[in-house]
């Protein structure tokens, strides 16, 4: 790219050290306001910059990259996560595309297990207790909720977060399970301790946890869908901290009210931030604010990823976390 200095657009307000750094070394412009950009103002941004820093709140679709211009020529997405983005319409426009894989895999895989033990040992019930004054004192009966220990673990999806989830659950005790797209080798599964199901369908009927680590995709769009979601036990919890789109949110919410599934810990949802209004007053349902990757170690790696790949970009080379389009 020559010696001049790249212009960066960053879409969102990220930790302090990571603009830091990126004043030092690009002409980057930084956001005041922590909000998403409008779709006008991202396509104004695209126009106008060598590269631009976008994250999961922000859509960017073919249209938009038609409109971009000539100047744009990479997008350094600032999350693993790239589904928000219309990869192959930014290849076929000569824009490249990069992500930030690994970072957030042991932060993800703590909130978890937090989500298991929430629903399961009913958490956040008990503190609304205590903060609503009514508590009465210790009683054997109150706040009964259920031992992990010994209970099945269903994981779909054993990519990174999902090894380490598996890892988590066996240290509490859990037995693994898990299902994905190809299996694992023979010693990485015996490391694991994990059981593999071909089959979900028959994997979801036998579990007592259902915990969802697998990336949003056509193929995996409503995977957890009504039909799917009946063959769990009455019992069983499901906790989804890979994308909501993953599970049919309505089917669920459904179900849930219907006590046909025991509980649910949700950090994302299937329309963002718009959350199924009657998922919020149910005391067998844990709601997290997409926390799963939210912590000062993480999210400033994610932006040092950033960084890396847009100087690897600068200096005339592939970036190291360059995102492939998916064969259709």
């Amino acid at each position: 790219m020559g010696s001049k200095r790249l212009s960066v657009v960053v879409t969102r307000r990220l930790p302090e050290p990571v603009e830091t750094r990126m004043k030092e070394l690009f002409d980057v412009r930084l956001r005041d306001e922590d909000t998403p950009m409008s779709r006008d103002a991202l396509v104004a941004a695209m126009a106008e910059a060598d590269v631009l820093v976008p994250c999961v709140t922000d859509r960017i679709d073919a249209a938009m990259l038609a409109q971009a211009g000539e100047r744009l020529k990479l997008i350094a997405n600032y999350g693993a996560g790239v589904d928000h983005i219309d990869i192959a319409s930014a290849r076929q426009r000569g824009v490249l595309v990069s992500n930030t894989p690994g970072v957030v895999t042991e932060d993800t895989a703590d909130m978890t297990i937090a989500l298991i033990l929430g629903v399961t040992r009913r958490i956040p019930e008990g503190l609304a207790l205590m903060q609503s004054g009514d508590w009465g004192g210790w009683a054997p009966t109150a706040m009964m909720g259920g031992r992990i220990a010994g209970r099945r673990l269903g994981i779909l999806g054993m990519g990174r977060i999902g090894q380490a989830v598996a890892r988590r659950a066996a240290a509490f005790g859990m037995q693994v399970h898990y299902h994905n797209r190809r299996r694992l080798r023979p010693e990485i599964e015996e490391g694991l301790e994990a059981t593999y199901w071909e089959s979900l369908d028959q994997m979801v009927a036998r579990i007592d946890v259902l915990s969802i680590n697998c990336p949003h995709t056509p193929s995996t769009f409503h995977l957890m869908n009504a039909r799917r979601l009946k063959l769990m036990k009455p019992s069983a919890v499901i906790v989804n901290t890979s994308r909501g789109e993953v599970i049919d949110e309505n089917a669920l919410t459904r179900m849930l009210r219907a006590n046909e599934i025991a509980g649910a810990g949700l950090d994302v949802f299937e329309r963002g931030h718009e959350i199924n209004p009657r998922l919020k007053d149910l005391p067998n349902v844990v709601l997290l604010p997409h926390m799963g990757s939210a912590t000062v170690e993480g999210r400033t790696e994610m932006g040092e990823k950033v960084i890396i790949n847009i100087k690897t970009f600068a200096d005339g080379h592939r970036p190291p976390d360059l995102v492939v389009p998916s064969a259709v």
